[in-house]
C-alpha cells in the first residue's frame, strides 16, 4: 500500500490519495482503484506487463495520439459529459510523460470514469453495441495523421503465425510429432489445405488492394464502458491499438462471441458460428463504418469471420507442438483442444460464408 501511494504521488492528481486497492481480474496488467478525498477525481493505476509491452514510450505515445484525437473531435461535435467518453491519463509531476518507471516496473494513471460500467454478457444487444462502438472507434481515427506504431508486431500475421507453426513442426521441440500421431498429421493437412486462402488479407495489402487501419486489436464486449441506461460511453483497454486491417476488430469479437462454446471447449460437435450474433454485430458495425469502409473490406468482411479462429487455431497447435511455451496449460492436451475446438469454429464459419454474403448485401 505504501509502495502505491509513492507511485501515485509521482503523477499530477487532483485531491489527496485516501485509498488504493486492487480493480477488476485483467490477465494482463495488474490495476488499482485510486479513491482520492473530497470532490477531487478517483483515479486508476496500473502496472503495465512490459514482458508483452517492451515498449512502454510507444505505448503510452500510441494510446495519447489515439485519445488526443478523439476528444478534440468530441470537443468539435459539441459533445456533452467527454470526460466519460474518451480516457484521460495523467501526466507525471515533473513531466510530460504519462508514465513512471520505479526502478523495477513501469506505471501509468488514468481517470477512473464514474458511474460506468462494463458487462460479459454476449447476446444480440451486447453484440450490435460493440459492432456499433468498435466501428465508431475505427471511424473516429480514421482521418488521424499521426504516426501510431506496432506496439505487437505481426500480431494479426496469418503468414507469420504459420511460419511459426512450420517451425515449431521442425523442431518438434515437445516431442508430440511423431510417425504414429495421426490426429496431428490430420490437423497439420487440414491447416495446409486451406493456408492459402486464409493469407488472402495479407496478399491484397502487397497488391496495394487493402489498406492497413487504427484498430483496437482486442474487441471484447467488456472493452467497452456503459452508463447507467445501458448507453455505450466508451472503448477502453487501448494496449493493443495500432495498424492492422479492419479484419482484427471484425474477426476477434466475432471469434469468441459467435462461438456457441468457449475456446477450449472439449466438446467438439458442440461448436457452432452463431449467425444471430454475426448479423447483429455486423449491422452495428456497418453502420458506424460507412464512411471510410472500401468495398474490398466490406466484402471480405466473411472472410474476416473465418481467418480468427483459423488463426487461433494455428497458434494454439504451434504452441502445443513447442510443449506449451505461450499459453498457459491445465492438462496436457490443453493446447490441443483448443486447437480441435478453433479448427471445428473455423469450419463452421466457413460453411456459412455464403449466408454472411447475402446478409451483408442486404444491409
Amino acid at each position: 500500500m505504501k509502495d502505491l501511494i509513492s507511485i501515485a504521488g509521482r503523477f499530477d492528481l487532483k485531491g489527496e490519495v485516501e485509498d488504493i486497492r486492487p480493480l477488476g481480474n485483467g490477465l494482463i496488467n495488474d490495476t488499482y482503484k485510486i479513491t482520492t478525498a473530497g470532490y477531487a477525481p478517483d483515479y486508476v493505476l496500473q502496472r503495465i506487463n512490459a514482458a508483452i509491452f517492451p515498449d512502454v514510450e510507444m505505448l503510452q505515445r500510441n494510446i495519447g495520439a489515439v485519445t488526443g484525437h478523439i476528444r478534440a473531435k468530441l470537443t468539435a461535435a459539441g459533445e456533452k459529459d467527454i470526460e466519460r467518453k474518451v480516457l484521460e491519463f495523467i501526466s507525471l509531476k515533473d513531466s510530460p510523460k504519462t508514465y513512471c518507471f520505479d526502478g523495477k516496473n513501469y506505471w501509468r494513471v488514468s481517470v477512473f470514469i464514474r458511474d460506468a460500467h462494463t458487462y460479459e454478457t454476449v447476446d444480440p444487444k451486447y453484440s450490435y453495441f460493440a459492432g456499433k462502438a468498435f466501428g465508431g472507434f475505427e471511424a473516429m481515427l480514421s482521418d488521424l495523421k499521426e504516426e501510431i506504431g506496432e506496439v505487437i508486431p505481426n500480431f494479426h500475421n496469418i503468414e507469420f503465425r504459420l511460419w511459426q507453426l512450420a517451425q515449431a513442426v521442425k523442431a518438434n521441440k515437445g516431442g508430440r510429432l511423431g510417425p504414429h500421431s495421426h490426429e496431428l498429421h490430420a490437423i497439420l493437412e487440414d491447416i495446409d489445405l486451406h493456408g492459402v486462402e486464409m493469407c488472402k488479407g495479407e496478399r491484397l495489402f502487397r497488391e496495394g488492394k487493402l489498406p492497413k487501419r487504427i484498430c483496437h486489436c482486442d474487441t471484447k464486449v467488456n472493452n467497452m464502458m456503459f452508463d447507467d441506461e445501458g448507453n455505450v460511453l466508451c472503448v477502453i483497454d487501448l494496449d493493443t491499438v495500432m495498424p492492422s486491417f479492419v479484419f482484427s476488430d471484425y474477426g476477434d469479437f466475432l471469434r469468441t462471441g459467435a462461438s456457441t462454446l468457449p475456446e477450449d471447449d472439449p466438446d467438439i460437435d458442440g461448436v457452432d458460428f452463431r449467425m444471430d450474433i454475426f448479423e447483429a454485430f455486423t449491422k452495428g458495425y456497418l453502420e458506424s463504418t460507412a464512411s471510410f469502409l472500401t468495398p474490398v473490406e466490406k466484402e471480405n468482411l466473411p472472410y474476416a469471420a473465418c481467418l480468427f479462429p483459423f488463426m487461433q487455431a494455428v497458434r494454439f497447435f504451434a504452441d502445443y507442438i513447442d510443449g506449451d511455451l505461450y499459453y498457459k496449460t491445465k492438462y496436457t492436451e490443453h493446447n490441443l483442444v483448443r486447437t480441435r475446438n478453433q479448427m471445428k469454429l473455423f469450419h463452421s464459419a466457413l460453411a456459412k460464408v455464403p449466408a454472411m454474403e447475402e446478409f451483408i448485401k442486404s444491409i
